[in-house]
């Protein structure tokens, strides 16, 4: 059996694979919502949804760096990467140990290319539609919702020391523009450190959103960012929810929903 990944790169498997080795948290969730935790035999520190995994499956390192000889020993049919969370050299490294799926994120669209992917590399192509299908549905509901909301000015930060911004080219980015929030560092790439002040002038956003992770921001960055952009609307934001892709998303929409009730309520 021959199966095709995100990155166009050509698997072959004798049988289904059965054990699993994930290095990606927001895949690891996609998984078990699939039906296959008991397939899972490794994971990262970092896959924390759902939370009872890490005690039951081997932790493998983190999305950077990874014990291959723990992998290894857990003998897995595929290993689950990621283009931006895991590097190539480790691609490099484990397609020694096993086949490696890597997939390429930046839409909901993606998303659902993934999702197919994986129902049918493990054999459950009626539950990855089921979850497409209803991902689907969500989008086109929460786009009527959206409808008669105006578009605000956001800059999205992911890190503090250096600051650290989200900006085109992302998943955060593709999910800022579906909440019709347009991304005032959208012309520059990926994840650029920026100077705090260029937020005054042409690029003054209406809102800030410091992110959840991975930069773990608090009330307390609020109150530091404050004294530097005074008049800026400043929020938290649940960063889980702007950058998992994979069954994260469906509970995303609600969220989003509450976001906008603040974001609305401030003018």
């Amino acid at each position: 059996m021959k199966f095709t990944d995100q990155l166009n790169r050509t698997l072959t498997f004798e049988v289904v694979p059965k054990r699993i080795v994930s290095l990606v948290p927001s895949q690891t969730e996609l998984l078990v919502d699939l039906g296959l935790e008991d397939n899972i035999v490794g994971l990262t520190k970092f896959c924390v949804h759902p939370i009872h995994l890490r005690k039951a499956k081997t932790i493998v390192g983190g999305t950077k760096q990874v014990h291959y000889e723990k992998i290894k020993a857990l003998r897995p049919d595929v290993i689950l990467c990621n283009k931006e969370e895991n590097t190539k050299e480790m691609v490099v490294e484990l397609e020694k140990i096993a086949p490696v799926h890597v997939s390429d994120i930046y839409t909901i669209d993606d998303t659902i290319v993934l999702i197919k992917q994986y129902g049918e590399l493990f054999s459950v192509q009626e539950k990855a539609t089921e979850i497409t299908n209803k991902l689907s549905e969500l989008v086109f509901e929460f786009k009527e919702y959206l409808t008669n909301k105006t578009t605000k000015k956001v800059a999205y930060f992911i890190w503090r020391n250096p600051w650290m911004v989200a900006g085109s080219n992302t998943i955060i980015h593709h999910l800022l523009s579906l909440n019709k929030l347009e991304n005032v560092f959208a012309d520059v790439s990926r994840y650029p450190e920026v100077d705090i002040k260029s937020l005054i002038g042409k690029n003054k956003p209406d809102f800030v959103f410091l992110s959840s992770e991975p930069y773990p921001f608090k009330d307390k960055h609020i109150e530091e960012l404050q004294e530097i952009l005074p008049e800026a609307n400043i929020l938290l934001v649940d960063g889980e929810y702007f950058s998992w892709y994979g069954t994260r998303l469906l509970g995303a929409f609600s969220y989003y929903k509450s976001l906008h009730d603040i974001i609305h309520s401030k003018g």
